[in-house]
């Protein structure tokens, strides 16, 4: 284990077993050279990110190939823990029929209402994450 000022700097294989674990998300690309970020619900197939899409920024940044950033964490506000995982990689829109028949097996809904009939994966090229370490006992880190 690897600490880095009270963070425990997680391997590759442990940031994407966080990931396999998750549900939502958030995806972040640039529009006009500003970060945008956007919550999703998704799923994890051999080693890439799916999530299910409507037009849009997202959409955009996927047909366009765009580098984007994939965000998935979670806290304990009163144990003052938590974890996250960020992945960097490629957007793409899924045209493959075996991965598209996969996503539908995985029962991957959108949350949100409206029409999210395209897949859109995300080919990693850079995964990292990190931990809060506990304090130890009797030890209050608040200013």
């Amino acid at each position: 284990m690897l600490v880095d000022e009270g963070l425990e700097l997680l391997t590759e294989a442990e940031a994407w077993d966080l990931l396999a674990g998750g549900t939502v998300g958030r995806v972040g690309v640039t529009v006009g050279a500003l970060p945008a970020i956007f919550p999703v619900n998704y799923e994890v197939i051999d080693g890439t990110i799916v999530f299910r899409s409507g037009e849009g920024t997202k959409l955009s940044a996927a047909a366009a190939g765009a580098v984007v950033a994939f965000e998935v964490d979670d806290f304990e506000v009163v144990d003052r823990t938590g974890w996250s995982v960020l992945v960097v990689g490629t957007a793409e829109v899924v045209h493959d029929l075996e991965l598209t028949m996969r996503v539908l097996d995985s029962q991957l809904e959108p949350f949100a209402g409206g029409r999210r009939a395209t897949i859109v994966r995300i080919r990693p090229g850079f995964v990292s994450g990190r931990r809060i370490v506990p304090s130890p006992p009797g030890r209050d880190l608040r200013p």
